[in-house]
């Protein structure tokens, strides 16, 4: 490490926020610097297809800190700068806006887009994606007086929120995947065709095993969507939610090593020396699955930005929280712990999937990896407990409500 030169975090989102923050709790006294490509002070993207879009909550609601903290707390907080090129051996940066410095140690929090789809049309006025903020107030913006007709071409967790949260706002949607079922990848058939049940009974129209073929318009503005089978759906509005892609340019071309997002080891630290990589862009050695994982989650995002700042100090930091998301789509509101890779097998149901309160266990080897509650709550702790302990379980036992989690 270079001596006395700043700590730098190039990603002002919430991993990058989270490590500063963390870095001056853990007594961290030294310069720090905070890059953020967006005009805003570093903010959370759940509410981005939730409660932002739906109109329940402003813009500062989604604020990592409280305006001024970062002044407060002594962070060179530069909005509207990224990191442009990187050089390892010479430890310096050059950045966007023409400048150039050096640092100590570095963490690589740069987040992900949203993946683009090369269809005729894509161009055209009212196609959407939604990763940023100004991505949610343009599609709040369209959104929210209802009588719109929006088609959403990915039927994954982005999707399937904003598609919840355009029908409650009044508006026509029309739903389109590849695969036969929404969130199978995610969650597998059985649970996903649960989804999938419940947007259809609110009025959405899905259109599974199927992809569009072009994007058609009427004097620069979008219309249609055509389907490979030759079926056009009408359209004032086109969300493209087909997933997102890690943003690896900036370690790629410094000579990084990179597959399927910046590689690192358990305790965060990238191919380079002194050079760290957490967040959506971080391929991430797991301890539990000895193998490296990528998560998009907000919860991700904090647990990883904790243990870089505090292996970036060289303390004994490990990469080992049990993964943890959530959704709100109409009345289901569902929180997942676990190693998604491993959730593979139908899952054990405990409750009432007809009503849609239950909780689903995955195993792998009579070993609960995967837990997840649906409109039953405060049972995250003990779900977590049992993937946490490996105890053997057995199925009839997670199925029995008459039985506490907590006995298990």
């Amino acid at each position: 490490m270079m001596e006395n030169q700043p700590f730098v975090i190039a990603g002002a989102g919430l991993a990058g926020a989270t490590a500063a923050r963390t870095l001056r709790e853990e007594s961290y006294g030294g310069p720090l610097v905070l890059l953020g490509a967006e005009k805003h002070e570093p903010y959370i993207r759940p509410p981005l297809s939730k409660a932002y879009l739906a109109g329940k909550e402003e813009a500062s609601a989604a604020l990592v800190q409280e305006p001024g903290w970062y002044a407060d707390n002594n962070i060179d907080l530069r909005i509207g700068v990224s990191a442009a090129s990187l050089h390892p051996g010479e430890h310096s940066l050059r950045l966007s806006d023409g400048s150039s410095m050096q640092y100590g140690r570095l963490l690589l929090a740069t987040g992900a887009a949203p993946r683009r789809l090369d269809l005729p049309g894509s161009d055209l006025a009212g196609v959407h994606y939604l990763r940023s903020l100004e991505d949610s107030t343009g599609l709040k913006s369209a959104l929210s007086a209802g009588g719109r007709r929006l088609v959403v071409i990915g039927t994954g967790w982005i999707g399937m929120e904003v598609a919840a949260t355009a029908r409650t706002l009044g508006n026509e949607v029309t739903m389109v995947g590849r695969d036969d079922v929404p969130l199978r990848a995610a969650l597998g058939s059985v649970i996903g065709s649960r989804f999938a049940d419940k947007h259809r009974s609110e009025g959405v129209i899905i259109r599974t095993g199927t992809r569009p073929m072009e994007l058609a318009g009427e004097d620069g503005q979008v219309s249609e969507v055509v389907l490979d089978g030759g079926e056009r759906l009408p359209a004032d509005l086109v969300l493209i939610a087909a997933g997102a892609v890690p943003n690896t340019a900036l370690a790629e071309a410094a000579g990084l090593a990179v597959s399927n997002g910046i590689d690192a080891d358990g305790g965060l630290r990238t191919s380079a020396p002194d050079v760290f990589a957490a967040g959506d862009v971080a391929n991430a050695y797991h301890p539990v699955l000895d193998a490296p994982l990528r998560s998009e989650h907000w919860a991700n995002a904090i647990e990883q930005g904790m243990t870089a700042a505090k292996a970036m100090l060289g303390r004994d930091a490990a990469n080992d929280a049990i993964p943890y998301f959530y959704t709100d789509q109409f009345d289901i509101g569902m929180e997942y712990s676990g190693y998604f890779p491993w959730a593979t097998a139908d899952p054990v149901i405990r409750g009432s999937m007809d009503s849609l309160e239950f909780i689903a266990f995955w195993l792998r080897e009579g070993r609960v990896v995967a837990g997840m509650n649906v409109n039953i709550w405060d049972v995250q702790e003990p779900i977590q407990d049992l993937i946490r302990s490996r105890r053997p379980v057995a199925a009839e036992d997670l199925a029995n409500t008459d039985k506490e989690l907590t006995s298990l």
